[in-house]
């Protein structure tokens, strides 16, 4: 079970995450989830770490999904305002420092909370991200993102789930598009379920402040300022924004770092997977 908490981003916006309990000793893990995504993404491995690794798990809604509240102001979806909520979140469950578990976006996160507040990181996993983004999968994402329709029962919910990752996850079930569903859309009234995103994410993708159009973010001064961090970095098979090559490079600027590609998966593993279960409790008891 999880502890639902709320607390005040230093804007005053309303943030949520769920804190699984775990021993105080033990360094607790803090689970970022990806553009569109929530806390829920984390709610098989949250518990999973909590009771086999004994440690507190934090997982975050970052603003505008979830439970945490919308930003009125959209240019406030950028990394380094989540980066701020994360350490005003961190503070309010008393932890000094954690291992981060970031998707995508929230990868991200975290390279940037460790290369800039390196005392709060004690180890980083990356879940399909890295200091390159593909173009192709940049292209994907910001189309789509904050798009979906609203639909009013849930298996329209799945089938839509299903009609635009069934190239991500092509060995799910229909039990599994269900799962999905649930994780990334939220019932807004009677007859109405909807993505449990603020559309405006999207928006914020598509039309970046101070970034040229067509441009690819560049991450790699923030991942150079993370030798001697403990890394982990999960690839899907198949996905179009994290490439192979890209991993391999990541290997050589940080010698040490772990790295593992999940079959049948693209962008990003849901880390429910046996082999992302395996490398993860493997690397947190490393550490």
């Amino acid at each position: 079970m999880f502890a639902e908490q709320e607390v005040r981003a230093s804007d005053g916006l309303r943030l949520y995450y769920r804190k699984y309990a775990g021993d105080p000793q033990r360094t607790a893990v803090l689970c970022l989830p990806g553009l569109t995504r929530n806390s829920r993404d984390f709610e098989a491995l949250a518990p999973h770490i909590s009771s086999v690794s004994r440690r507190s798990v934090v997982a975050l809604d970052l603003r505008g999904r979830g439970h945490s509240a919308s930003d009125p102001e959209w240019r406030n979806y950028r990394p380094e305002i989540y980066v701020r909520d994360v350490l005003t979140v961190l503070d309010a469950a008393g932890l000094q420092r954690v291992i981060v578990i970031g998707t995508s976006l929230g990868g991200i996160v975290g390279m940037l909370l460790a290369s800039l507040h390196r005392a709060r990181t004690a180890g980083l996993v990356l879940n399909d991200i890295g200091p390159v983004l593909e173009f192709a999968g940049m292209a994907r994402i910001a189309s789509s993102a904050g798009t979906a329709r609203s639909v009013t029962t849930w298996a329209e919910a799945a089938a839509d789930a299903r009609a635009a990752n069934a190239e991500v996850y092509p060995d799910f079930t229909d039990a599994d598009w269900m799962t999905f569903a649930r994780r990334v859309y939220r019932e807004d009234s009677p007859g109405r379920i909807i993505r449990d995103v603020d559309p405006n994410v999207g928006r914020a993708v598509r039309e970046p402040a101070g970034v040229p159009t067509g441009a690819v973010p560049d991450f790699w001064g923030a991942f150079d300022a993370l030798k001697g961090l403990p890394l982990l970095c999960l690839r899907g098979e198949l996905s179009d924004l994290l490439s192979a090559t890209t991993v391999a490079r990541m290997a050589e600027h940080h010698v040490g770092m772990k790295s593992i590609e999940i079959p049948r998966r693209g962008h990003a593993p849901t880390l429910d997977e046996p082999e992302s279960r395996t490398a993860i409790d493997a690397f947190i008891e490393r550490l």
